[in-house]
Protein backbone atom coordinates (compact mmCIF):
# COMPACT_ATOMS: atom_id res chain seq x y z
CA UNK A 1 0.00 0.00 0.00
CA UNK A 2 2.83 2.65 0.47
CA UNK A 3 4.33 1.92 -2.41
CA UNK A 4 2.32 4.74 -4.33
CA UNK A 5 3.44 7.51 -1.26
CA UNK A 6 7.02 6.13 -1.99
CA UNK A 7 6.76 6.56 -6.12
CA UNK A 8 5.26 10.38 -5.18
CA UNK A 9 7.60 13.60 -6.05
CA UNK A 10 9.64 14.91 -4.76
CA UNK A 11 10.84 10.78 -3.99
CA UNK A 12 12.86 11.99 -1.19
CA UNK A 13 10.27 13.46 0.88
CA UNK A 14 7.75 10.71 0.35
CA UNK A 15 10.55 7.80 1.08
CA UNK A 16 11.88 9.19 4.12
CA UNK A 17 8.23 9.79 5.34
CA UNK A 18 6.94 6.01 4.39
CA UNK A 19 10.21 5.01 6.10
CA UNK A 20 9.24 6.64 9.30
CA UNK A 21 5.56 6.16 9.52
CA UNK A 22 6.94 1.96 9.50
CA UNK A 23 8.02 2.73 12.72
CA UNK A 24 5.17 3.46 15.41
CA UNK A 25 5.56 6.53 17.12
CA UNK A 26 2.69 7.33 19.73
CA UNK A 27 3.30 10.36 22.41
CA UNK A 28 5.24 8.94 25.41
CA UNK A 29 6.35 5.84 23.38
CA UNK A 30 8.86 7.13 21.23
CA UNK A 31 11.48 4.49 22.52
CA UNK A 32 11.57 3.03 18.76
CA UNK A 33 11.45 5.71 17.03
CA UNK A 34 14.06 7.23 19.42
CA UNK A 35 16.41 4.41 18.19
CA UNK A 36 15.41 4.28 14.52
CA UNK A 37 16.49 7.95 14.44
CA UNK A 38 19.87 6.92 16.64
CA UNK A 39 20.69 4.39 13.85
CA UNK A 40 19.39 6.99 10.98
CA UNK A 41 22.35 9.18 12.24
CA UNK A 42 24.88 6.29 12.82
CA UNK A 43 24.95 5.14 9.08
CA UNK A 44 25.26 8.26 8.09
CA UNK A 45 28.98 8.68 9.97
CA UNK A 46 27.59 12.30 11.58
CA UNK A 47 27.65 12.69 15.31
CA UNK A 48 24.34 11.83 17.24
CA UNK A 49 23.50 12.93 21.05
CA UNK A 50 20.38 11.61 22.77
CA UNK A 51 20.03 13.92 25.47
CA UNK A 52 18.50 12.75 28.75
CA UNK A 53 14.81 13.18 28.00
CA UNK A 54 15.21 11.69 24.71
CA UNK A 55 15.43 14.40 22.38
CA UNK A 56 18.00 13.37 19.23
CA UNK A 57 20.57 15.93 17.75
CA UNK A 58 22.08 14.75 14.50
CA UNK A 59 24.92 17.30 13.13
CA UNK A 60 25.88 17.48 9.55
CA UNK A 61 28.61 19.47 8.60
CA UNK A 62 27.89 22.41 5.73
CA UNK A 63 28.25 21.45 2.01
CA UNK A 64 31.41 23.24 0.31
CA UNK A 65 31.07 26.85 -0.15
CA UNK A 66 28.46 26.97 2.97
CA UNK A 67 30.96 27.10 5.72
CA UNK A 68 30.35 30.98 6.23
CA UNK A 69 26.97 30.61 6.93
CA UNK A 70 24.68 30.70 10.32
CA UNK A 71 24.44 26.99 11.51
CA UNK A 72 20.90 26.25 11.68
CA UNK A 73 18.78 24.22 13.66
CA UNK A 74 16.08 22.33 11.64
CA UNK A 75 13.61 21.08 14.26
CA UNK A 76 10.73 18.61 14.81
CA UNK A 77 8.70 16.70 17.02
CA UNK A 78 8.88 12.58 16.55
CA UNK A 79 5.96 11.97 18.10
CA UNK A 80 2.45 12.07 16.72
CA UNK A 81 -1.12 11.46 17.76
CA UNK A 82 -2.85 8.54 17.66
CA UNK A 83 -6.31 8.51 16.72
CA UNK A 84 -8.60 5.96 14.65
CA UNK A 85 -12.18 5.27 13.77
CA UNK A 86 -14.31 3.13 15.84
CA UNK A 87 -14.89 0.62 12.86
CA UNK A 88 -11.22 0.53 12.42
CA UNK A 89 -9.36 -2.33 14.08
CA UNK A 90 -5.64 -1.42 14.40
CA UNK A 91 -2.59 -1.84 16.85
CA UNK A 92 -0.45 1.87 17.09
CA UNK A 93 2.22 -0.01 18.99
CA UNK A 94 2.87 -3.08 16.52
CA UNK A 95 1.86 -1.50 13.34
CA UNK A 96 3.08 1.20 10.88
CA UNK A 97 0.49 3.41 9.43
CA UNK A 98 -1.07 2.48 6.46
CA UNK A 99 -1.14 4.89 3.60
CA UNK A 100 -3.07 5.36 0.17
CA UNK A 101 -3.46 8.45 -2.30
CA UNK A 102 -6.82 9.90 -2.86
CA UNK A 103 -6.14 12.47 -5.63
CA UNK A 104 -4.21 15.41 -4.09
CA UNK A 105 -3.97 13.89 -0.91
CA UNK A 106 -2.64 11.47 1.19
CA UNK A 107 -4.12 9.57 3.61
CA UNK A 108 -4.05 7.14 6.35
CA UNK A 109 -6.46 4.12 6.34
CA UNK A 110 -8.84 4.83 9.34
CA UNK A 111 -6.23 6.71 11.49
CA UNK A 112 -4.27 9.76 11.83
CA UNK A 113 -1.70 9.95 9.19
CA UNK A 114 1.21 11.35 11.10
CA UNK A 115 1.78 14.10 8.90
CA UNK A 116 2.05 16.32 12.06
CA UNK A 117 4.61 16.45 12.96
CA UNK A 118 6.12 13.35 10.70
CA UNK A 119 6.58 15.21 7.39
CA UNK A 120 8.53 17.80 8.49
CA UNK A 121 10.51 14.69 10.04
CA UNK A 122 10.93 13.13 7.07
CA UNK A 123 12.32 17.00 5.25
CA UNK A 124 15.53 17.21 7.53
CA UNK A 125 16.09 13.11 7.32
CA UNK A 126 16.33 13.45 3.50
CA UNK A 127 18.04 16.86 3.70
CA UNK A 128 20.79 14.76 6.33
CA UNK A 129 20.97 11.56 4.02
CA UNK A 130 21.56 14.01 1.20
CA UNK A 131 24.87 14.26 -1.09
CA UNK A 132 23.39 17.21 -3.81
CA UNK A 133 21.35 19.61 -1.41
CA UNK A 134 23.46 22.88 -0.32
CA UNK A 135 23.17 23.71 3.21
CA UNK A 136 24.96 25.18 5.80
CA UNK A 137 25.73 23.59 9.15
CA UNK A 138 23.01 21.72 10.17
CA UNK A 139 21.94 20.51 13.85
CA UNK A 140 18.77 18.16 13.49
CA UNK A 141 17.11 18.79 16.41
CA UNK A 142 13.83 15.98 16.70
CA UNK A 143 11.92 16.29 19.96
CA UNK A 144 9.57 14.06 21.43
CA UNK A 145 6.39 14.10 23.56
CA UNK A 146 5.22 17.49 21.49
CA UNK A 147 1.57 16.40 21.71
CA UNK A 148 0.81 15.39 24.80
CA UNK A 149 2.66 17.93 27.01
CA UNK A 150 6.24 19.49 25.44
CA UNK A 151 8.30 17.57 27.73
CA UNK A 152 11.08 17.19 24.84
CA UNK A 153 10.97 20.94 24.17
CA UNK A 154 11.26 21.84 28.15
CA UNK A 155 13.97 19.11 28.50
CA UNK A 156 16.29 20.65 26.43
CA UNK A 157 19.43 21.92 28.09
CA UNK A 158 21.13 24.94 27.21
CA UNK A 159 24.85 24.30 25.47
CA UNK A 160 23.74 21.31 23.65
CA UNK A 161 22.89 23.28 20.20
CA UNK A 162 25.06 26.42 18.59
CA UNK A 163 22.95 26.98 15.73
CA UNK A 164 21.61 31.05 15.12
CA UNK A 165 18.44 30.17 13.69
CA UNK A 166 16.05 27.29 13.88
CA UNK A 167 13.61 26.30 11.11
CA UNK A 168 10.74 25.23 13.07
CA UNK A 169 8.82 22.64 10.45
CA UNK A 170 5.33 22.16 11.87
CA UNK A 171 3.18 24.79 10.59
CA UNK A 172 0.29 23.23 8.72
CA UNK A 173 -0.62 25.77 5.99
CA UNK A 174 1.55 26.31 2.85
CA UNK A 175 0.78 29.85 2.27
CA UNK A 176 2.00 31.05 6.14
CA UNK A 177 4.92 31.43 7.94
CA UNK A 178 4.33 31.56 11.48
CA UNK A 179 6.62 33.91 13.88
CA UNK A 180 4.91 33.44 17.32
CA UNK A 181 2.61 31.79 19.48
CA UNK A 182 1.16 31.63 23.07
CA UNK A 183 2.53 30.67 25.76
CA UNK A 184 0.23 29.32 28.81
CA UNK A 185 -0.57 28.62 32.55
CA UNK A 186 -2.94 26.98 34.23
CA UNK A 187 -5.16 28.99 37.21
CA UNK A 188 -7.06 26.96 39.92
CA UNK A 189 -9.25 28.34 42.50
CA UNK A 190 -9.94 26.22 45.21
CA UNK A 191 -11.55 26.29 48.46
CA UNK A 192 -14.07 24.33 51.65
CA UNK A 193 -17.54 25.77 52.47
CA UNK A 194 -19.58 24.61 54.88
CA UNK A 195 -23.01 22.98 53.79
CA UNK A 196 -26.55 24.28 54.95
CA UNK A 197 -29.42 22.06 55.48
CA UNK A 198 -31.93 22.70 52.90
CA UNK A 199 -34.49 25.24 54.68
CA UNK A 200 -38.22 22.97 54.27
CA UNK A 201 -40.00 25.73 52.21
CA UNK A 202 -37.26 25.51 49.78
CA UNK A 203 -38.16 23.85 46.24
CA UNK A 204 -35.25 22.28 43.82
CA UNK A 205 -34.29 22.79 40.27
CA UNK A 206 -32.25 21.29 37.94
CA UNK A 207 -30.78 23.76 35.32
CA UNK A 208 -28.78 23.12 32.23
CA UNK A 209 -27.00 24.94 29.31
CA UNK A 210 -26.21 23.28 26.06
CA UNK A 211 -26.51 23.56 22.85
CA UNK A 212 -23.31 25.63 22.62
CA UNK A 213 -20.68 24.95 19.62
CA UNK A 214 -17.25 24.73 22.18
CA UNK A 215 -14.42 24.84 20.44
CA UNK A 216 -10.49 25.81 21.03
CA UNK A 217 -9.58 28.22 23.76
CA UNK A 218 -7.09 29.73 21.96
CA UNK A 219 -7.68 29.48 18.24
CA UNK A 220 -11.29 30.36 18.98
CA UNK A 221 -11.39 32.70 21.96
CA UNK A 222 -11.95 35.98 20.42
CA UNK A 223 -14.62 34.67 17.57
CA UNK A 224 -17.36 35.45 20.71
CA UNK A 225 -18.32 31.60 21.24
CA UNK A 226 -20.44 31.07 24.41
CA UNK A 227 -19.04 29.97 27.67
CA UNK A 228 -21.44 27.72 29.15
CA UNK A 229 -19.79 28.62 32.95
CA UNK A 230 -20.31 32.16 32.28
CA UNK A 231 -24.06 31.60 31.17
CA UNK A 232 -24.48 29.64 33.97
CA UNK A 233 -23.54 31.82 36.61
CA UNK A 234 -25.27 34.82 34.67
CA UNK A 235 -28.58 33.13 35.54
CA UNK A 236 -27.52 31.67 39.13
CA UNK A 237 -26.47 35.69 40.11
CA UNK A 238 -29.75 36.34 38.80
CA UNK A 239 -32.05 34.09 40.55
CA UNK A 240 -29.96 34.95 43.75
CA UNK A 241 -30.70 38.68 43.57
CA UNK A 242 -34.07 38.58 42.69
CA UNK A 243 -35.38 34.99 44.19
CA UNK A 244 -33.17 33.91 47.16
CA UNK A 245 -31.67 31.26 44.87
CA UNK A 246 -29.30 29.08 46.60
CA UNK A 247 -26.63 26.66 45.39
CA UNK A 248 -26.29 22.78 45.56
CA UNK A 249 -23.94 21.80 43.42
CA UNK A 250 -22.18 22.84 39.76
CA UNK A 251 -20.67 20.91 37.21
CA UNK A 252 -19.53 22.80 34.47
CA UNK A 253 -17.51 22.57 31.54
CA UNK A 254 -14.40 19.93 31.03
CA UNK A 255 -10.70 20.53 29.34
CA UNK A 256 -9.24 23.59 29.68
CA UNK A 257 -7.78 23.62 26.87
CA UNK A 258 -11.57 23.35 25.52
CA UNK A 259 -14.58 26.48 25.57
CA UNK A 260 -17.46 24.88 27.88
CA UNK A 261 -20.15 23.54 25.44
CA UNK A 262 -22.65 22.10 28.71
CA UNK A 263 -22.80 23.25 32.41
CA UNK A 264 -25.30 21.45 35.09
CA UNK A 265 -26.47 23.23 38.36
CA UNK A 266 -29.23 21.89 40.63
CA UNK A 267 -30.32 24.86 42.97
CA UNK A 268 -33.44 25.54 45.72
CA UNK A 269 -35.68 28.45 45.77
CA UNK A 270 -38.18 30.07 47.70
CA UNK A 271 -41.78 28.08 47.21
CA UNK A 272 -43.68 30.86 47.24
CA UNK A 273 -41.27 32.62 44.56
CA UNK A 274 -42.01 29.56 42.04
CA UNK A 275 -44.29 31.33 39.41
CA UNK A 276 -42.24 34.38 39.29
CA UNK A 277 -38.81 32.71 39.46
CA UNK A 278 -40.03 30.70 35.77
CA UNK A 279 -40.95 33.79 34.34
CA UNK A 280 -37.67 35.55 35.24
CA UNK A 281 -35.57 32.90 33.99
CA UNK A 282 -37.41 32.35 30.63
CA UNK A 283 -36.76 36.23 30.24
CA UNK A 284 -33.57 36.07 30.91
CA UNK A 285 -32.58 32.71 28.52
CA UNK A 286 -34.35 34.47 25.91
CA UNK A 287 -32.32 37.74 25.99
CA UNK A 288 -29.18 35.90 26.29
CA UNK A 289 -30.28 33.76 23.39
CA UNK A 290 -31.09 37.17 21.88
CA UNK A 291 -27.33 38.50 22.36
CA UNK A 292 -25.89 35.47 20.93
CA UNK A 293 -28.24 33.94 18.36
CA UNK A 294 -25.48 35.07 15.78
CA UNK A 295 -22.50 32.67 17.16
CA UNK A 296 -24.44 30.46 18.88
CA UNK A 297 -27.81 29.81 17.18
CA UNK A 298 -28.74 26.06 19.31
CA UNK A 299 -27.81 27.30 23.09
CA UNK A 300 -30.61 26.03 24.77
CA UNK A 301 -31.31 26.20 28.59
CA UNK A 302 -33.26 23.75 30.35
CA UNK A 303 -35.05 24.44 33.87
CA UNK A 304 -36.61 21.69 35.50
CA UNK A 305 -38.34 20.58 38.45
CA UNK A 306 -36.40 18.43 40.79
CA UNK A 307 -36.77 17.05 44.28
CA UNK A 308 -35.46 19.78 47.23
CA UNK A 309 -31.53 19.27 47.40
CA UNK A 310 -30.94 18.08 51.04
CA UNK A 311 -27.96 20.16 51.20
CA UNK A 312 -26.96 23.83 50.32
CA UNK A 313 -24.06 26.09 50.16
CA UNK A 314 -23.05 28.94 52.66
CA UNK A 315 -24.60 31.74 51.86
CA UNK A 316 -21.33 34.31 52.24
CA UNK A 317 -19.81 31.97 50.15
CA UNK A 318 -22.23 31.73 47.30
CA UNK A 319 -22.40 35.30 46.98
CA UNK A 320 -18.92 35.49 47.21
CA UNK A 321 -18.00 32.99 44.22
CA UNK A 322 -20.74 34.54 42.15
CA UNK A 323 -19.66 37.52 41.82
CA UNK A 324 -15.98 36.05 41.36
CA UNK A 325 -17.26 33.97 38.30
CA UNK A 326 -19.00 36.90 37.00
CA UNK A 327 -15.43 39.47 37.76
CA UNK A 328 -13.24 36.48 35.88
CA UNK A 329 -12.34 37.79 32.53
CA UNK A 330 -13.50 35.50 30.32
CA UNK A 331 -12.12 36.11 26.54
CA UNK A 332 -9.86 38.32 24.93
CA UNK A 333 -7.63 40.50 27.55
CA UNK A 334 -5.34 42.32 24.81
CA UNK A 335 -4.86 42.24 21.52
CA UNK A 336 -1.04 42.27 19.75
CA UNK A 337 -0.08 45.91 19.06
CA UNK A 338 2.75 44.77 16.56
CA UNK A 339 0.68 41.97 14.40
CA UNK A 340 -2.99 43.03 12.98
CA UNK A 341 -5.51 40.52 14.16
CA UNK A 342 -3.63 38.37 16.45
CA UNK A 343 -5.16 37.59 19.66
CA UNK A 344 -2.16 38.53 22.71
CA UNK A 345 -3.83 37.37 25.53
CA UNK A 346 -7.20 35.45 26.71
CA UNK A 347 -8.27 33.30 29.54
CA UNK A 348 -10.74 30.25 29.24
CA UNK A 349 -12.90 29.84 32.57
CA UNK A 350 -12.96 25.91 31.45
CA UNK A 351 -14.44 24.08 34.75
CA UNK A 352 -16.35 24.51 37.49
CA UNK A 353 -17.00 22.19 40.06
CA UNK A 354 -18.95 22.99 43.43
CA UNK A 355 -20.32 19.83 45.46
CA UNK A 356 -20.02 18.81 48.72
CA UNK A 357 -18.13 21.68 50.68
CA UNK A 358 -15.68 21.89 48.03
CA UNK A 359 -15.23 24.19 45.24
CA UNK A 360 -12.62 23.79 41.68
CA UNK A 361 -12.60 26.21 39.43
CA UNK A 362 -10.07 25.99 36.85
CA UNK A 363 -8.98 28.11 34.03
CA UNK A 364 -6.28 28.10 31.50
CA UNK A 365 -4.82 31.87 30.46
CA UNK A 366 -2.76 32.26 27.10
CA UNK A 367 -0.03 34.91 26.25
CA UNK A 368 2.41 35.48 23.95
CA UNK A 369 3.76 38.23 25.63
CA UNK A 370 5.23 36.52 29.38
CA UNK A 371 4.67 39.86 30.97
CA UNK A 372 0.99 39.99 29.88
CA UNK A 373 0.78 36.28 30.46
CA UNK A 374 1.98 37.04 34.28
CA UNK A 375 -0.30 40.29 34.59
CA UNK A 376 -3.60 38.50 33.73
CA UNK A 377 -3.23 35.38 35.84
CA UNK A 378 -2.35 37.76 38.52
CA UNK A 379 -5.65 39.27 37.92
CA UNK A 380 -7.52 36.44 37.86
CA UNK A 381 -5.76 34.76 41.24
CA UNK A 382 -6.61 38.17 43.06
CA UNK A 383 -10.14 38.37 41.74
CA UNK A 384 -10.90 34.63 43.66
CA UNK A 385 -8.49 35.05 46.46
CA UNK A 386 -10.63 37.79 47.36
CA UNK A 387 -13.54 35.54 47.87
CA UNK A 388 -11.48 33.17 50.36
CA UNK A 389 -10.08 30.55 47.55
CA UNK A 390 -6.43 29.36 47.67
CA UNK A 391 -5.18 29.65 43.94
CA UNK A 392 -2.23 27.37 42.60
CA UNK A 393 -0.60 28.73 39.27
CA UNK A 394 0.89 25.71 37.32
CA UNK A 395 1.57 24.16 33.79
CA UNK A 396 3.14 27.48 33.30
CA UNK A 397 5.00 27.22 29.57
CA UNK A 398 6.17 30.52 27.06
CA UNK A 399 5.08 32.39 24.61
CA UNK A 400 7.07 32.88 21.58
CA UNK A 401 6.93 37.07 21.27
CA UNK A 402 6.57 37.76 17.69
CA UNK A 403 10.30 39.40 15.68
CA UNK A 404 9.19 41.65 12.92
CA UNK A 405 12.76 42.25 12.21
CA UNK A 406 14.62 39.17 12.17
CA UNK A 407 16.66 37.89 9.46
CA UNK A 408 15.50 34.73 9.00
CA UNK A 409 11.74 36.35 8.36
CA UNK A 410 13.28 38.97 6.15
CA UNK A 411 15.05 35.63 3.96
CA UNK A 412 11.44 33.46 3.89
CA UNK A 413 9.12 36.29 2.99
CA UNK A 414 11.45 37.35 0.39
CA UNK A 415 11.91 34.09 -1.24
CA UNK A 416 8.14 33.49 -0.79
CA UNK A 417 6.94 36.02 -2.69
CA UNK A 418 9.97 35.84 -5.47
CA UNK A 419 8.67 31.46 -6.13
CA UNK A 420 5.47 32.08 -5.54
CA UNK A 421 4.68 35.39 -7.18
CA UNK A 422 2.24 36.77 -3.82
CA UNK A 423 3.01 37.31 -0.36
CA UNK A 424 3.00 35.09 2.09
CA UNK A 425 0.62 34.92 5.31
CA UNK A 426 3.09 36.34 8.01
CA UNK A 427 1.10 35.22 11.27
CA UNK A 428 1.41 34.20 14.72
CA UNK A 429 -1.32 31.79 16.60
CA UNK A 430 -2.90 31.76 19.68
CA UNK A 431 -1.86 27.89 20.41
CA UNK A 432 1.28 26.25 21.90
CA UNK A 433 4.64 25.65 19.65
CA UNK A 434 7.48 24.44 20.36
CA UNK A 435 9.14 27.72 19.45
CA UNK A 436 8.49 29.57 22.72
CA UNK A 437 9.63 27.33 25.53
CA UNK A 438 12.94 26.08 23.29
CA UNK A 439 13.33 30.21 23.01
CA UNK A 440 14.20 29.81 26.89
CA UNK A 441 17.66 28.32 27.07
CA UNK A 442 18.36 29.73 23.51
CA UNK A 443 17.06 33.09 23.79
CA UNK A 444 19.45 34.99 20.90
CA UNK A 445 18.02 32.52 18.03
CA UNK A 446 16.00 33.45 16.01
CA UNK A 447 13.27 30.98 15.16
CA UNK A 448 10.72 30.37 12.13
CA UNK A 449 7.70 28.05 11.25
CA UNK A 450 6.11 26.62 8.38
CA UNK A 451 5.54 23.49 6.43
CA UNK A 452 2.81 21.87 3.80
CA UNK A 453 -0.43 21.88 3.91
CA UNK A 454 -1.92 19.04 6.36
CA UNK A 455 -5.76 19.31 7.19
CA UNK A 456 -7.93 17.12 9.61
CA UNK A 457 -4.77 16.90 12.36
CA UNK A 458 -5.55 14.91 15.17
CA UNK A 459 -8.25 12.72 13.25
CA UNK A 460 -8.93 9.97 11.61
CA UNK A 461 -9.51 12.60 8.56
CA UNK A 462 -5.44 13.93 9.10
CA UNK A 463 -4.40 14.41 5.15
CA UNK A 464 -1.17 15.88 3.65
CA UNK A 465 -1.33 17.72 0.18
CA UNK A 466 1.13 15.99 -2.42
CA UNK A 467 1.05 19.32 -4.54
CA UNK A 468 1.31 21.63 -1.48
CA UNK A 469 4.61 19.49 -0.54
CA UNK A 470 5.95 19.50 -3.96
CA UNK A 471 5.65 23.99 -3.23
CA UNK A 472 6.82 23.22 0.04
CA UNK A 473 10.23 21.10 -0.57
CA UNK A 474 11.33 23.57 -2.95
CA UNK A 475 10.95 26.69 -0.72
CA UNK A 476 13.05 24.57 1.70
CA UNK A 477 15.86 24.19 -0.40
CA UNK A 478 15.77 27.63 -1.63
CA UNK A 479 16.16 28.60 1.81
CA UNK A 480 18.81 26.67 2.48
CA UNK A 481 21.02 28.58 -0.08
CA UNK A 482 19.84 31.77 1.38
CA UNK A 483 20.48 31.53 4.94
CA UNK A 484 22.93 34.72 6.12
CA UNK A 485 26.46 34.65 6.36
CA UNK A 486 27.79 34.64 10.04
Amino acid sequence: MNSEIRALEPKELWNKFADLNAVPRPSKKEERVIAFMKDFGAKLGFETIEDEVGNVIIKKPATKGMEDRVTIVMQSHLDMVHQKNGDTTFDFDTQGIEMHVEGDWVKAKGTTLGADNGLGVATIMAILESTTIEHPAIEALFTIDEETGMTGAMGLKGGLLSGGILLNLDTEEDDEIGVGCAGGIDVTATRTYEEEETPEFKIGYHIVVKGLQGGHSGMQIHEGLGNANKIMNRLLFDGFENFGLRISEIDGGSLRNAIPRESNAVVAIDAIHEEAFNVEMSLLVKAIQTEMKTMEPDLEVVISKVNTPEKIMDLGVQEGITRALYAALNGVFRMSADIPGLVETSNNVARVIIKEGAIKIGCLTRSSVESSKDDLANTLRATFELTGCEVELSGDYPGWTPNMESSILKVLSGLYEKINGEKAHVAACHAGLECGILGQNYPEMEMISFGPTIKGAHSPDERASISSAKKYWNFVLEILKEIPKK
